[in-house]
Formats: C-alpha cells, sequence, structure tokens
C-alpha cells in the first residue's frame, strides 16, 4: 500500500518521499497498537479505523417550526404587540426621537400575513390539559437545577405561564412540545406498559433545541455495515425520527388543544433562515430577538438557565463577529469607500439548520477506554487532527451533491458587507479576494468591463439593476456561506496541528481579537470527537444543509463520509501522509478551504500556490486536468473545480480501490459522479431547486426575485418536501414493524404482550397501513396515535437491541 501511493507522491516532491519514510516509521508503532496489518493493501483496508464492521454513527438535526394561525391566537404576533419593546417606539415614534417608520414597519410586520406561517413561534394552551406524568415532567424541567429536585425553580418559571380570565395558560417553545408531547402519551399508557414506557422516558432527553430551532439527536447509534449499504441504517434512524416527531407534532395539535385555540404547529427541514423572521430581525434590537427566539433550554440540560444564557451568547458573539467582519473586509480592499451598509447588530445566521453526521470508531473507543492499550489522548489528538486535514480536502465532494441549500441573490444583495458573511473570519485575505472577483464575475456584473456593486441607498440599486438589467446569482448552498461553519487559525495558535489543548489555544486567540469567545465550543468543518469529552472516538461532519431524500442522500452521504475517514487513517498508517506534508497555518488552512466554500457558491474556479506547502493539495492540482498557470495572480496555478473534484474521485478510485471494494461503494462512486457531472438532474440540489421552482411555477431561478424564490422554497419545504420525508420514513417504519410482527408470532417478549395490549390482534404492519393515510394528511385522531407512539418506541427497542445498545 505504502510503496504504490509513495511513489505517486513522489512525482510531485522528492522531498515529500523523504517525509513518507520518516513518517512511515512511527507509523508501524501505530499499526501495531490499533491492530492494523499494513502486510498488503487488502489487509490494510480489512483493518484500518473507520472501515467496514468498525464503524458507528449517529446524527443531530436541526428543525424549522412554525405555528399556523391568525396574529390574535398565535403567540409570536401577540408577544409583540404587548411588548414593552414596541410601546416604547411608538412612544419615541410620537415625540420625534425615532422616526415613525420603525413603529409603523413593525406594525405592518404583524398585519402582513396572509397565510399565517409565524416560523419560531411558540405555542399557548390550556394547562390543565396536561396528564399527571406530563405535569411531573413539566414541574422537573422548570427546576434551577434538575440534579436537585427539591431545590428552587428557575428565576424565569413564570414566562412560561400566564393566565385569561379564571384559566391557566402555558406558553412553550415548539422544541420543548415535542418532548411534553411524549411525556403525554406515556402518561396515557396503562401499567401493562411498563417497557414502553421506561424505553420512551430513555427517548425524552433526545428532544433538544439548538439555540432557536428544535434538534433532535439519534435514540442510540448505529453500526454501518456494508451488507445493509453502510449509510443506510443512519438514514434509516434519522427518517424514523423525524417521524417520530411528526407524529407527536400531531399528537399535541390534538392533546394540547392547539387546534381548538386556533393554532396548528408543524415542524419540517429547511436550511435557511425564514424570509419574515430575517425581515423582523432588521425590525427590533438585538436584545429583543434574544427574548423572542433564543431557546430556554427546558429539556436536555441540567441547569437549563445556565444553558440559555450560553445561547444568548453565541448570538452576540457572532452578531458582533459579523460587525468585525467589516473592518477585515477593509482591510482586505473588497471594501474600497466608506460606502458601506452596516450589517444589523443583531445576526439570524443561528436559524440557519442543517445536519451532523457522527461517525465512531468501535476500535478506537476500546482502545481509548483501555488504560493499558498504550493508546493515549495524545495519540487520538495526533491521529485525528491529521485525519481532519486529509477529509477537508474531499468536503467539496459533499457540497450540492449530497445536501444543499439553494439560495437566489439579487443584485441588490451583493454587498460585500453582507454577502460574504463570516467569510472574512474563514479564509486569508488572499483567497477572500480571489473568491469575490470570481463571484462578481460569474454574477456579471460588469459595465463596460468594469466591476459594479451595489452602492447602499436602495432606490439607486434598483435603478442600476434595471438599467443594466443585473439579474443577481444562484447559490448551490447559501447556508455554508450564511453561517459560522469553519473558524480560521491565528498565526500563533493552530487547530489542527495534533496538539493537546490547540483549541483552547486557538479560541483565547480568537477572542482577543473579538472575533469568538473562549466559553464557546470551536466551529470546525469535520470535528474530532475526543474519547474523554464524549465517550467514544471519531469524528463529526458539520457540512450537511438539507437532504432532498433519507435514502437517497443522507445514506450515500454517511457512507462516503465513511470512505473518506477511513482513507485518511490508511494514509496516516501507511506513512503516506504526514502533519509536516499538510501544514497547520491559516494560509495552508485557508488555501484547502477556499474549494469548498467555492463550490458552495458555486464558482468555477480557484488558485493554489506552485510553491504550496501542502503536498496533498498539490498533487490533486497536478492531476487535475485543464489546469494552467494564472495570468492574473503570479505564481499561481488555476484549478477548475469541477476537475479537481474529479481528481478526487480518481484518487479514491486508485488509492482506496480496496477500501472501496470492501466496503460495497462502488455503485455509490458512480452514483456520485452522476450527480457531479449532471448536476440538474441528479444532485440534491438539482432536485431540490426543481421542487421550489414548480412549487413557484417557474421554470428557472432567475425568473424569481429573490424573495418569490426564498418564499417558493419555504412553501416547498414545509409543504411538499416534509410529505415525502414523512412517506420515505414510514416505509422504513413499516420494515420495522414487520419484524416486530414476525417477533410477536414466534412468542418474542416483550414484543408479543405488547402488540396483544396494543392492537388486539390486529398486526403492526396491517395498522400502519390502515391509518397511514389519515397521518399524511393528519386527521388520524388522538387515541390512534398514541398506539402509534408506542409502536415507534418498541421499533426503537428493537433497532436498539440489534445494535447492542440495551
Amino acid at each position: 500500500m505504502s510503496g504504490s501511493v509513495s511513489i505517486a507522491y513522489c512525482e510531485v516532491s522528492e522531498e515529500f518521499k523523504g517525509a513518507a519514510h520518516v513518517a512511515a516509521r512511527d507509523c508501524r508503532v501505530y499499526c501495531d497498537l490499533l491492530g492494523v496489518d499494513p502486510s498488503s493493501r487488502e489487509t490494510m483496508a480489512a483493518t484500518v479505523p473507520f472501515a467496514a464492521g468498525d464503524v458507528t454513527a449517529g446524527s443531530e438535526n436541526e428543525l424549522q417550526s412554525a405555528v399556523i394561525g391568525c396574529r390574535n391566537e398565535v403567540d409570536l404576533p401577540a408577544v409583540i404587540a404587548a411588548s414593552n419593546y414596541l410601546k416604547n417606539i411608538r412612544k419615541r415614534a410620537f415625540s420625534g426621537e425615532t422616526p415613525s417608520r420603525l413603529a409603523s414597519d413593525l406594525e405592518r410586520f404583524l398585519d402582513d400575513n396572509r397565510e399565517g406561517v409565524w416560523e419560531n413561534s411558540w405555542v399557548r394552551f390550556p394547562a390543565n390539559v396536561l396528564n399527571a406524568f406530563a405535569e411531573r415532567v413539566f414541574a422537573e424541567d422548570l427546576l434551577e437545577d434538575k440534579s436537585c429536585p427539591k431545590g428552587p425553580e428557575r428565576q424565569d418559571a413564570a414566562k412560561f405561564t400566564y393566565r385569561c380570565g379564571d384559566k391557566e395558560f402555558l406558553r412553550l417553545p415548539v422544541s420543548y412540545v415535542l418532548k411534553l408531547s411524549l411525556a403525554q402519551a406515556l402518561g396515557e399508557m396503562p401499567v401493562s406498559m411498563a417497557p414502553v414506557v421506561s424505553m420512551g422516558q430513555d427517548m425524552m432527553g433526545h428532544f433538544l433545541s439548538d439555540n432557536t430551532s428544535p434538534e433532535t439527536f439519534s435514540f442510540h447509534p448505529v453500526r454501518l455495515d456494508s451488507r445493509t449499504g453502510m449509510g443506510r441504517e443512519i438514514a434509516a434512524e434519522t427518517a424514523k425520527r423525524f417521524l417520530f416527531c411528526q407524529i407527536l407534532m400531531q399528537y399535541a395539535n390534538r392533546r394540547f388543544q392547539l387546534q381548538s385555540h386556533g393554532q396548528q404547529a408543524l415542524i419540517y427541514m429547511a436550511p435557511n433562515p425564514p424570509v419574515r423572521q430575517k425581515c423582523l430581525n432588521d425590525l427590533i434590537s438585538d436584545s429583543f430577538y434574544r427574548e423572542l427566539f433564543m431557546s430556554p433550554c427546558l429539556s436536555g440540560w441540567d441547569r437549563g438557565e445556565d444553558k440559555h444564557r450560553y445561547m444568548g451568547l453565541c448570538h452576540s458573539v457572532l452578531s458582533r463577529s459579523q460587525l468585525n467582519a467589516v473592518a477585515k473586509l477593509r482591510e482586505a480592499g473588497i471594501i474600497a469607500n466608506n460606502l458601506v451598509v452596516l450589517p444589523n447588530t443583531s445576526n439570524v445566521s443561528l436559524a440557519n439548520n442543517g445536519t451532523h453526521i457522527s461517525l465512531g470508531s468501535r476500535g478506537l473507543t476500546q482502545l481509548m477506554g483501555d488504560p493499558k492499550s498504550g493508546i493515549s489522548h495524545a495519540d487520538e489528538k495526533f491521529l485525528g487532527d491529521l485525519s481532519v486535514k486529509v477529509c477537508e480536502h474531499f468536503l467539496p465532494l459533499f457540497v450540492g451533491t449530497y445536501s444543499a441549500a439553494p439560495y437566489r441573490l439579487d443584485f441588490m444583495d451583493f454587498h460585500p458587507e453582507k454577502v460574504l458573511g463570516f467569510l472574512p473570519h474563514e479564509l486569508d485575505f488572499t483567497h477572500l479576494r480571489m473568491i469575490w472577483r470570481r463571484w462578481t464575475k460569474k454574477a456579471k456584473f460588469k459595465v463596460f468591463g468594469q466591476p459594479l456593486t451595489p452602492f447602499g441607498p436602495l432606490w439607486l440599486d434598483r435603478m442600476l439593476q434595471k438599467m443594466f438589467r443585473f439579474s443577481g446569482d444562484f447559490i448551490p448552498d447559501f447556508r455554508l456561506v450564511d453561517y459560522l461553519v469553519a473558524l480560521k487559525s491565528t498565526e500563533e495558535s493552530h487547530a489542527l496541528d495534533g496538539t493537546v489543548g490547540n483549541h483552547t489555544r486557538l479560541k483565547r486567540d480568537l477572542e482577543d481579537l473579538g472575533v469568538f469567545d473562549s466559553g464557546m465550543s470551536l466551529y470546525m468543518l469535520y470535528k474530532l470527537r475526543e474519547f474523554n469529552v464524549m465517550g467514544f472516538s471519531g469524528f463529526e461532519g458539520r457540512y450537511y444543509s438539507l437532504f432532498e431524500s433519507f435514502s437517497d442522500d443522507m445514506a450515500k452521504a454517511a457512507a462516503m463520509q465513511a470512505l473518506i475517514t477511513a482513507y485518511a487513517f490508511q494514509c496516516i498508517l501507511s506513512g503516506t501522509i504526514g502533519h509536516e506534508d499538510i501544514p497547520s497555518d491559516p494560509f495552508t488552512e485557508s488555501e484547502r478551504r477556499q474549494v469548498f466554500f467555492g463550490t458552495a457558491i458555486d464558482i468555477p474556479t480557484f488558485y493554489v500556490h506552485r510553491e504550496s506547502r501542502n503536498r496533498m493539495m498539490l498533487r490533486l492540482v497536478k492531476d487535475s486536468e485543464k489546469m494552467r498557470f494564472s495570468r492574473r495572480y503570479s505564481g499561481y496555478m488555476r484549478v477548475r473545480n469541477i476537475s479537481y473534484r474529479r481528481a478526487l474521485i480518481a484518487l479514491l478510485r486508485s488509492d482506496a480501490a480496496e477500501l472501496i471494494e470492501s466496503m460495497g461503494l462502488e455503485a455509490v462512486i458512480s452514483d456520485l459522479e452522476e450527480r457531479m457531472e449532471y448536476p440538474d438532474k441528479f444532485s440534491t440540489t438539482g432536485k431540490l431547486t426543481r421542487g421550489i421552482l414548480e412549487t413557484a411555477g417557474a421554470g428557472s431561478p432567475m425568473e424569481l426575485s429573490g424573495r418569490e424564490f426564498a418564499q417558493a422554497a419555504e412553501s416547498y419545504y414545509g409543504n411538499e418536501l416534509r410529505r415525502k420525508h414523512t412517506a420515505e420514513a414510514l416505509e422504513f417504519l413499516a420494515e420495522d414493524l414487520d419484524r416486530i410482527d414476525g417477533m410477536a408470532v414466534l412468542g418474542r417478549e416483550p414484543y408479543r404482550r405488547m402488540l396483544d395490549i396494543l392492537l388486539e390482534g390486529e398486526g403492526a404492519v396491517d395498522f400502519l397501513q390502515r391509518i397511514r393515510k389519515g397521518l399524511m394528511r393528519e386527521e388520524v385522531d388522538a387515541p390512534l396515535l398514541e398506539r402509534l407512539i408506542a409502536l415507534c418506541i418498541l421499533a426503537v427497542g428493537i433497532n436498539r437491541d440489534a445494535c447492542g445498545n440495551n
């Protein structure tokens, strides 16, 4: 293995050959400690960490919530209308202290909502609808510290209740209503169903909220195995968890009397902040925004108020960081004068939603848990950081192909201080300038050969757009630009140099620079999950936006993530790549990440310096077709993005052939090539865009304005795509229920007894088929939903037992 790959690298540099041999001497020790057999390519592929049979997976999913209803009955508009904030700006406008527009625009926001959809609103319902078990769960979650059952309540406990006449009402975020809905269903189950109730209680802690959005994480890890298609199991677990949320939401709409009080709560997958929420953010202060949208953290943490303050810290830090990015753009020469549109002091980027897929190595986890194994935390960090650097080169393969966040930008949106988002904190100035020049060229903002971007006054920008027929641009994954996904290292502190404590040192540097806060978790594209923190050894992929299909997109993405991770360890343990071959300095880091962000924007080319210190990048560039030296940038090579991605696949086909075969991923690689070569037809960007355009009745994104495209996208995500995801998840659930039916027939407990109690002789699959249409139409009554919730819990139990996680 090491010989053939080293030869390929030696074509780039003799210096690399020596480095590989030095690394190989250390790698033999690691191979012995990890139980890896390097005697042949086949044995290496069979024994390397994260290969087939060794890898487990779990996922976290951020969801979009919305409440449908008129402004007088839905919590969000009611809170705004009754707020001191609105009263104060009305009075200040009346006295002439502030423009009357501030109050009138906010009132217009409340009045002008014909669809009656209020994203991220809370819900209100009578307190007496809760049964005894749900009441007990709610009371426990109101404690200041849940580890002290006899302690005081949270100081903000009063905000979750109010009185209307002589009746007490609850007002709660949708994220928490999911958990309370499960508690309500469990409280309705008879004592004879104690096993289901016990499993359901374990599942309640998996309903959280990520800043604003409802978040769930895997009820149990799954094993990725070539016999089941590698990524299929994590896709199935995620799909069924999404379905479970849909069922709980329907149940809450009925049992908590939301519908009879003029509200219908929805949850679905949507990657970008809602249009109306962005508009509201421009009308209110950052403090009031946090009051309306930051999660109170009732579930998932012992000290919820402390976590809530952390959520507020994240929002205030990112808002400050975006303002600081303006100064960086000025330093980079992208802003050449004082004509800027200052970003709002309140940043809405935390309302972006994505999926994180975490992979774990069973072998590494076992060794890390054994004090006598000879593998230490320092070894895990050394190998893990290097693996991340290798994997980051492959991340452009995932963007737009497997997940996406299609977005339409108008000419008026192209203020660099707004549209470049957090990129000034993620890329070196050199690469940032290159991306901005290519982006404006792609969008065709030129007049008489000179680039032209908006000036600031809206009337002037509209006139320029009309005069020069500027149409704007279409972006495959705007979430990756609009959200802080990967902080750049500093010259003194590197995030991936393989040393223990490097993240802490970097966060301190970034805090001093006003970019970040040392109390926050470091944002990265691919993050090492350390054993002493997480209880397993692995990696978290944080670059996924929205999957159009669980089985077609997410399953294949997870399989590819496992492949590149196993390949990274293969390279390291064979002596092919060491830390010295991919330096950790900020410029080299930015050089490889520019490709990732350029792919998200769909920029056709990027530039690599001919004397780059990144030998892996040099090899990939050398293997890229139609590479040439740049006429504009002296000393740089001009590389086509599509050619680079083809080179990545070619590298995997040649150097990871045995891994691909042992993991059964030949068809996945071919599918990836189709997605990449024919994106309009096969990629996730293409599929999502088709659905959005069908909703809008348009033939092309450029036929719509940015707002029209965003509104069509939100409608598509909340309706057609939500139903598609639900239908797909029902197929996965039916497979589990078929297994449960079979186990009941064989007399296996507790499945036989539970089905007898629940269905009184009817098969689980037959029951699902009987209520399926009603479930899709959201017409199933509460007692039947309680039965379905119990069946879903049984399905989680059967899968958890099969994975050895009981």
